[in-house]
């Protein structure tokens, strides 16, 4: 297990690619148009380990949050060396498992949790065909969270005006209002976007084919920034009374269903875990998100919003940047091994559920 995380997402790409090769990986590059904070290449790139006419496949997914794949990276990384490296001939036959690495690329390189157009993935798989979602909560609150100015006292009043607000609805209204996804406000947080971002269309173009011949397909989506610190929950999108949710339930042991309201998440809309089953087709789709906490969720926020400011307002490569990415970064990876080495233990223990419920 790498016993630190990348200080850029060059550097963890870099680790990445020697690492799949050196273990023998299939690895296809795909390039994203837009250049990095350091002007490098960016892409998904996906390592595939294992029988291609496997009838199983496994797929770990990191950074679809960007700056969550710091985190995610060096987890995949684990798994090369471990799990990975340890299977037999056997057992690589039977399943064979898809890393994705980096599925926000810009937002890993940028240090940001959104992409480009400043668009949260994991709101962006809506129906396009149909009427965007409401988002009265959001409405209300928006200039407070994305203030024009983010002056000492513009963030003291803006802060105070939205505690008042905690308190007038709870916690878990006012979570509920923040993150579950708006489609007005392009510059606010949490924002869906105004149609199929280029991660989007990338994984409807490329899922199928990377699924194979697989008639069952194992998702372990990578996060963090929610839960207790280094705690890792198992989120599903599914309800409780779905099929989905009691395969999870026999993988894994216990699972928080995000849909009824158990989850350290809120319920949200337009995650892209919630379309797998669309892109999948046919097969029999087991999909989970694997959250591991950092700080607590008001830092968390104030990350946010500083640099929603940030890329709205102010100057994303001037002297205010370096700060708000320390602040960004802080609340989604945290660099002390035991950290690291706590989430290591747990991604062993979700990997071996998983590989149990795809081969048995």
């Amino acid at each position: 297990m790498p016993n630190h995380l990348a200080r850029t997402y060059q550097q963890a790409r870099s680790d990445f690619l020697a690492d799949a090769a050196r273990a023998g990986g299939e690895v296809i590059s795909y390039k994203h148009p837009q250049t990095g904070l350091e002007g490098e290449e960016l892409a998904i790139d996906v390592a595939q380990f294992g029988g291609g006419e496997a009838s199983s496949v496994l797929f770990v997914v990191s950074g679809t949050h960007g700056v969550e794949g710091y985190s995610g990276s060096a987890l995949q990384r684990h798994l090369i060396s471990g799990y990975l490296a340890d299977r037999s001939a056997e057992q690589a036959a039977a399943l064979r498992v898809v890393l994705v690495h980096a599925l926000n690329p810009v937002g890993f390189s940028w240090v940001r949790r959104v992409n480009e157009d400043n668009v949260d993935l994991n709101r962006n798989f809506i129906d396009w065909g149909g009427p965007l979602p409401a988002d009265a909560g959001y409405d209300e609150i928006a200039d407070l969270v994305v203030p024009q100015e983010w002056s000492a006292d513009a963030q003291e009043a803006s802060t105070a005006q939205l505690l008042e607000v905690v308190a007038r609805v709870g916690l878990a209204d006012f979570q509920a209002r923040i993150s579950s996804g708006q489609y007005r406000h392009k510059t606010g947080i949490f924002y869906g976007g105004a149609e199929k971002t280029w991660s989007h269309r990338w994984l409807e173009d490329h899922a199928d084919m990377l699924a194979g011949s697989a008639t069952k397909v194992g998702i372990v989506d990578l996060h963090t920034g929610l839960g207790p610190w280094g705690h890792g929950e198992l989120i599903s999108h599914e309800a409780r009374s779905d099929a989905g949710y009691e395969r999870g339930i026999q993988w894994w042991g216990e699972v928080r269903s995000m849909a009824d309201g158990e989850s350290v998440s809120a319920a949200v809309t337009g995650d892209w875990l919630g379309r797998s089953q669309v892109f999948l087709g046919q097969r029999e789709v087991t999909a989970v998100a694997l959250e591991f906490g950092t700080v607590d969720v008001i830092a968390v926020l104030q990350s946010l919003r500083a640099d929603a400011w940030l890329h709205a307002y102010g100057d994303p490569t001037g002297p205010d940047a370096p700060a708000i990415r320390a602040k960004v970064r802080a609340a989604f990876a945290d660099d002390d091994p035991l950290w690291i080495e706590t989430l290591a233990v747990r991604l062993d223990e979700v990997i071996a559920g998983s590989v149990a419920g795809l081969t048995n």
